[in-house]
């Protein structure tokens, strides 16, 4: 029995109604016959948004309603784009709108398009009207015929029948109390030692609390429940506790239904009543002043508010009663428990190798056994550590009497396994039951990912945002942050992992949850991969179904390899994998027929990545494809792009990181007024950077801003929204200071890190009048964390720097500030740690103002300070600080430094300073 892959459309029937009703579609002067067989679409469409809720409960086990909502996800992405390329057209001619444009007078235009704009349309818009005409009537076509079908299936609107139940057959069973006595407890012995250690056996912890909530969090079939069996039926436990209960809350949180359950089992009598107060003043009796067990088993809800209600009668209970709680999701675990929740990480090998034995021959482990002992293994290290995993695997090896057969399982993808000797499948399928609609968009596209690849959390956010996944919600504006909130759900669910290797923004999958998404994905989402197979007419049978595609990137990517593609023409996705981190790029090249006869068929992309590749330009025809939200070309060697690029009016992310070679920008760069991110970190070659940046609004991600002869400060001004590091590279370039201020840094809130760099020292030529302006007019918030200054030439620094309003900013680096002849007052900076003070060559002596003028005061001085760098100060000759420690007011003068450099500084003959208690590296050189 194959596994039909998993339909899920209700998130995407949102975005096309909100579509329908935008604004973009009246801002177009629609011609009234298309736009009255627009506004029928939205109707339509709500007929068949209120009967997917029955049909995606139905297609697991229905083929045919699978087939109707394939056909109704094909026909939801062709709506889509039709939609989309609406809104270009509306993007493209509100920009156009001051260029005039003359007006055909053919009587044909006269009748399509009414008169009162007429005036605006060209041959180009006539031609554009017709083609959408065609498309809106063949989707017209296929909306009323998929209607027609729904009827057949006997499908169920949710506004005439009600929600219907999320429960499936493949669903996870209820669990019970009792362990499984034969099995064995593998691998768990100090995971049930240290819960047991939480729970206080034989005594009363000092809390003041009636009860403890003690959470178990982990992935699905890792065994959470296994260990709460255990512990649960523990002869000390029966001991230490008078009443006990077990309950599998899984579905719906229902405080009666919950209530009424635990009354049953710790009283053995039915509940008479039906009233939620008079069941917990029931129970609360029951429970008062003795001491109790609670298993709650498979929890999901997030509410507080219900679990607040449900454990108020707990609060009758003795000292040292206790709830057990086993979840996936940490943020279950943090309403219903102020303590750190106990997390279950899988198994060892060996632990899993002896719970597959067992299952599949009643064997302790495979040594006594040297037939099946090398097959029986690797079959345990496909299981990857997980208890369900092998328990499943072993009871499907039960049946298989010789090592050959052991071998093909060995041999078998996951997912192959027939249905119903399969529990991995419905595990894993529970979790994802779980999820809200849109977070199943966002997992399922995640199977475009290999086993065991290390994904960039910021990266996938901005491919989730091209892809068009995400919605600003009431409380997140920025789509941004509703992705991070996203990721940090299926984080929470177990979904993901952190990366083995510690970096903090890279993170993977389990095996298991990675075959999950592909199951999901099904045809959506294609993977060309070498182990695919190797038919070139079967691949392309995938591919004209396949929205979004993967590849690994070779060292030689060949046309030969995308033969596949000919004729696709509706992949939204062509990303080369991997995305993040690749090695140089003269190592991987791609062969021209892909770039300049693949790339420009594939019209309805929204992600294209060529990051990575030994390229040296793009196609001009990349300009046509106008639904684009994505281009990576970062680590290449393209020296310029192309200027079609500035007509990819729908462009938010534009990756152009490393590329060393890069030496300007399309002079129309402005445009791209939907751009929210611009990385041109690492290009060295860019000299200059073309007007009209203050048209994106959006932008976010500016690494740098590079001032010339036209790119003037003021183009800051409409940038609000920046995010994280900008560098301003040129400000000697500024001849009028009022340009900083229009700049507006302090505005930008969501500016963390700040570099300011003026032009070489050796132009003596330079204003220093006007640069001391334009330092102190560029004043940035006080959200500020780190800031740098090169280059500048004035004689004393602005009077921000060191104020303590700054109270986040962490480092500093003052470099080749020669003509500085005193040192800024940053003693009273409340988070500073690092100070790198170098080629600041007009100071002679330091004293008092660099600790803070009237100093000492009653905090500490440089309090949170840990590295100091003093380098190349040449002119520098005394640094006293005519401190005595007898001063009443005195505390302490660097209380937390712990490494001190001074190198470079040949003239400097005296130093006094206070005591240093924290220490640990002191250089002195030259």
């Amino acid at each position: 029995m194959v596994v039909i892959a998993e339909i899920f459309l209700s998130a995407f029937f949102t975005v096309l109604l909100e579509k329908l009703a935008s604004a973009d579609l009246f801002d177009l002067s629609l011609p009234e016959g298309i736009y009255s067989r627009l506004h029928t679409w939205t109707s339509k469409l709500q007929l068949l948004e209120a009967v997917l809720s029955s049909a995606e409960e139905k297609q697991i086990t229905e083929k045919p309603v699978n087939m109707w909502l394939q056909q109704l996800q094909d026909l939801a992405y062709d709506l889509d784009d039709l939609l989309d390329e609406l809104a270009t057209e509306a993007l493209r001619r509100n920009l156009m709108m001051a260029q005039p444009t003359q007006a055909s007078n053919s009587s044909m235009l006269k009748k399509l398009i009414p008169a009162s704009c007429s005036t605006n349309f060209t041959p180009r818009a006539v031609k554009f009207y017709f083609n959408i005409s065609s498309k809106i009537d063949k989707i017209t076509e296929r909306l009323q015929g998929l209607l027609e079908k729904k009827n057949e299936l006997n499908l169920i609107s949710e506004l005439v029948g009600g929600t219907s139940s999320r429960r499936t057959r493949d669903e996870r069973p209820p669990s019970t109390s009792l362990a499984d006595e034969y099995s064995g407890f593998y691998g768990r012995g100090k995971d049930k030692q240290a819960i047991l250690a939480q729970m206080c056996l034989g005594g009363e912890s000092g809390s003041d609390r009636r009860f403890r909530v003690i959470p178990i969090v982990g992935m699905g079939g890792v065994g959470k429940t296994t260990l709460a069996q255990h512990i649960y039926n523990d002869e000390k436990v029966q001991d230490c506790f008078e009443l006990r209960a077990w309950i599998c809350v899984s579905d719906e949180f229902d405080e009666l239904a919950i209530t009424e359950r635990i009354y049953k089992q710790i009283s053995s009598e039915s509940c008479e009543f039906k009233d939620l107060e008079k069941v917990q003043v029931k129970l609360r009796e029951i429970i008062s002043k003795k001491k109790f067990l609670l298993i709650l088993d498979d929890v999901w809800n997030e509410k507080y508010g219900k679990w607040d209600v449900l454990s108020r009668p707990f609060q009758a209970g003795a000292p040292g009663s206790t709830v057990i709680v086993t979840t996936r999701n940490v943020s279950v675990a943090s309403i219903m428990s102020s303590v750190p929740d106990y997390h279950l990480d899988q198994l060892g090998d060996e632990e899993i190798c002896s719970i597959l034995a067992h299952h599949a021959r009643g064997w302790q482990n495979f040594d006594a056994h040297p037939d099946f002992k090398e097959t029986g293994e690797a079959i345990a290290k496909k299981c990857k550590g997980l208890p369900l995993a092998a328990k499943s695997l072993g009871g499907l090896l039960r049946a298989k009497e010789n090592q050959n057969e052991w071998k093909d399982v060995l041999d078998s993808k996951i997912w192959d396994l027939p249905t119903e000797n399969n529990d991995i499948l419905p595990a894993l399928r529970l979790s994802y039951h779980h999820l809200p609609s849109h977070l199943k968009r966002l997992f399922a596209y995640c199977s475009l990912f290999p086993k065991d690849y290390e994904f960039d959390k910021h990266e996938l956010v901005l491919l989730w945002t091209a892809e068009g996944f995400l919605r600003p919600s009431e409380t997140h504006r920025e789509m941004e942050d509703v992705g991070f909130r996203c990721f940090d759900e299926l984080l929470s669910r177990s979904f993901f992992q952190p990366s083995k290797t510690g970096a903090e923004s890279r993170f993977l999958m389990h095996d298991l949850m990675n075959d999950l998404a592909r199951h999901v994905a099904g045809r959506v989402c294609f993977s060309l991969d070498d182990k695919a197979e190797s038919n070139v007419q079967h691949r392309r049978d995938s591919l004209l179904k396949a929205r979004h595609s993967s590849f690994i990137r070779h060292k030689y990517d060949g046309s030969q390899r995308f033969e596949a593609f000919s004729g696709v023409r509706k992949l939204r996705t062509f990303l080369p994998l991997p995305v993040f981190k690749t090695p140089t790029w003269q190592d991987f090249y791609l062969k021209n027929q892909v770039i300049y006869d693949l790339l420009p068929q594939l019209h309805l992309l929204r992600v294209l990545s060529l990051s990575g590749y030994n390229i040296l330009q793009l196609p001009n025809a990349i300009g046509n494809l106008k639904h684009l939200r994505y281009l990576n070309v970062s680590r290449t060697q393209i020296e310029q792009l192309p200027e079609s690029v500035s007509e990819l009016y729908n462009l938010q992310t534009l990756l152009l990181r490393d590329c060393r070679r890069l030496t300007k920008l399309p002079a129309n760069t402005g445009n791209l007024i939907n751009l929210r991110h611009l990385d041109i970190a690492g290009t060295w070659e860019l000299q200059e950077m073309p007007l009209g940046l203050c048209k994106m609004a959006s932008l976010q991600t500016l690494p740098k801003m590079v001032l010339g002869k036209g790119l003037g400060l003021n183009e800051l001004q409409g940038l609000s929204n920046l995010r994280g590091a900008l560098s301003i590279i040129g400000l000697h370039n500024v001849m009028d200071a009022q340009d900083a201020r229009e700049a507006n840094l302090t505005c930008k809130q969501d500016l963390k890190e700040l570099k300011m760099v003026w032009g070489s020292n050796d132009d003596d030529s330079r204003n220093k009048m006007i640069e001391k302006e334009v330092i102190e007019l560029l004043k940035p918030s006080t959200n500020l964390r780190k800031l740098e200054v090169q280059h500048y030439r004035g004689m004393v620094f602005p009077s921000w720097l060191g104020d303590p309003s700054f109270s986040q900013l962490a480092h500093i680096s003052l470099i080749d500030c020669k003509d500085c002849t005193s040192l800024p007052s940053l003693g009273h900076l409340p988070s500073l740690k690092k100070l790198q003070i170098s080629g600041i060559q007009g100071v002679k002596t330091v004293g008092n103002e660099l600790c803070g003028i009237g100093w000492p005061q009653v905090r500490d001085v440089f309090p949170s300070l840990e590295t100091l760098e003093f380098v190349d100060m040449v002119s520098w000759e005394e640094w006293s600080t005519n401190l005595s420690e007898d001063d009443g007011n005195f505390r302490q003068v660097f209380p937390r430094l712990r490494k001190f450099i001074i190198a470079g500084c040949p003239n400097l003959i005296n130093i006094s300073l206070p005591r240093l208690p924290s220490i640990r590296v002191l250089e002195i050189n030259n």
